[in-house]
């Protein structure tokens, strides 16, 4: 297939448009995840009927040991909240590494919207068979993030 060949100056609008892009393809659902850190999950127990009031789901640790789970689900954006107490860097490390790990690298990015879309035609009244679909790619991509990540040192913010 023949395809025309263009050469043009730098053009300073290109970063924007690569972050834009960036954005369309790294997680490929309209979900912003959060993941606040505390001194004390106890503290957020207390709190969840004030979280609710917020229009949250307060689920607990919802499959991860030492997590707090809430996800809002009837407003735009949608919102999965993950909270851990700051000594937890196991899980903290973990969860960082996958987000930096797929900023890094879009093929694997672009490989897991492009599961999750299809898992989503597949399943889409079906949230445990969605989740299923992805375990075996999630574990894996975690274990490749971590490995890439190892060593650095956790984002400020």
């Amino acid at each position: 297939m023949a395809r025309r060949v263009w050469v043009t100056a730098y053009d300073p609008a290109w970063e924007a448009q690569a972050a834009q892009e960036a954005r369309r393809v790294q997680a490929a659902k309209p979900i912003l995840d959060l993941l606040p850190l505390v001194e004390d999950l106890s503290q957020v127990d207390r709190h969840a009927a004030a979280l609710e009031a917020l229009d949250y789901e307060y689920l607990g640790e919802f499959g991860i040991p030492g997590r707090r789970y809430l996800r809002r689900e009837d407003a735009a954006p949608l919102a999965h909240v993950h909270i851990f107490q700051k000594e937890d860097q196991i899980n903290i490390r973990r969860h960082v590494a996958v987000r930096e790990y797929l900023r890094a690298h879009r093929e694997a990015a672009e490989a897991y919207g492009a599961l999750k879309e299809a898992l989503a035609r597949q399943f889409p009244w079906d949230l445990e068979g969605y989740c299923d679909g992805k375990d075996s790619f999630v574990k894996d991509l975690e274990q490749k993030a971590l490995a890439w990540w190892q060593g650095c040192p956790l984002p400020e913010k």
